[in-house]
């Protein structure tokens, strides 16, 4: 059996045609919305450091411990913590829309169902935050032994100690939002669909390489715990499931949307008349039943009656 025929499909039935007019404000509007729910989800900062620590308890239980060495890798060697800093703090926001574009262009069969299970996916994300607010390791206190590169080396970029919010900006940023991951999770996807849909092997080979980099960086960086990381991955499984469904639900509301319009604008559609007639004048206008002008009154005309052998017949 071949490598495809077990990775997940993609491909949509190709619909409507595509329009960047129509396309960009969906994903600004659902953006929006994240942006906006990921900041309302703050929680309360004691029970997100609780669950940061309980995290931590439960890797060293299944002896995990990826997170200690990394950050004080990425610490001692600028060399890598700077790189790893800029890769955190931007690369989501560049490839992630690269990639979308890219399949809007290049793979448009595939665009939808894609686009689709990208958001479907953050919107889970959204929920986890919400019941799940996380202290990430940078914010915990010193005795863990973590170390927030992003601070450190805050004077080579834009970003202040709040993750990677532009310096002064640290209240326009939850903090508390690292249970999932979607740094992780949305460098799945796009290495999914680079590896999956690339035509060259240095696209595959991109594909494979960028989400195994990201998880790495946001454990160096102190800004995520292992399990955040494979909680990122499980939101995007779960997302990808929801896909078929939440395109066909989407479908059924855009066709009751589509015919709630239709019929306050335009209102049921009725036959003419059939006692209507035709516009012709006097004498060539046609009755009811008529195919032909003056049809019927040529039937409804007296006949002559029989007057004895003798009667002559009337003029013609």
């Amino acid at each position: 059996m071949s490598q495809t025929d077990h990775a997940p499909r993609t491909e949509a039935i190709p619909g409507v045609r595509l329009r960047w007019w129509t396309e960009l404000p969906l994903i600004v509007l659902v953006y929006s919305a994240y942006t906006a729910g990921r900041l309302l989800a703050r929680g309360d900062v004691q029970a997100a450091v609780d669950h940061g620590v309980s995290i931590l308890r439960a890797e060293k239980v299944v002896r995990l411990n990826l997170e200690h060495p990394l950050n004080r890798l990425f610490t001692r060697e600028a060399w890598i913590g700077v790189p790893a800093d800029f890769w955190y703090a931007s690369l989501h926001y560049v490839v992630t829309p690269a990639v979308l574009i890219w399949l809007f262009r290049r793979r448009a069969h595939l665009y939808r169902t894609a686009r689709t299970w990208l958001m479907t996916s953050t919107m889970i994300g959204l929920v986890g935050f919400t019941l799940l607010p996380t202290c990430p390791p940078r914010l915990l206190s010193a005795s863990y032994g973590f170390v927030d590169t992003m601070a450190q080396y805050s004077s080579y970029g834009w970003w202040g100690g709040a993750a990677s919010a532009p310096k002064g900006m640290g209240g326009m940023t939850n903090q508390y939002a690292a249970m999932p991951s979607l740094h992780v999770g949305w460098a799945l996807w796009c290495g999914f669909m680079l590896w999956r849909h690339g035509g060259s092997r240095w696209t595959k080979a991109a594909g494979v390489a960028y989400p195994l980099i990201t998880t790495i960086v946001v454990m160096g960086t102190a800004n995520h715990y292992f399990f955040d990381a494979l909680a990122g991955a499980a939101v995007m499984g779960v997302g990808l499931l929801l896909t078929k469904p939440v395109q066909r639900l989407a479908a059924l509301v855009k066709e009751w949307a589509t015919g709630l319009v239709g019929g306050t604008r335009g209102g049921p559609v009725t036959a003419p008349s059939a006692t209507r007639s035709s516009i012709v004048s006097e004498e060539c206008q046609t009755s009811p039943g008529e195919r032909i002008p003056r049809q019927r009154k040529a039937a409804s005309r007296p006949q002559p009656r029989d007057t004895g052998d003798g009667a002559a017949a009337p003029a013609r």
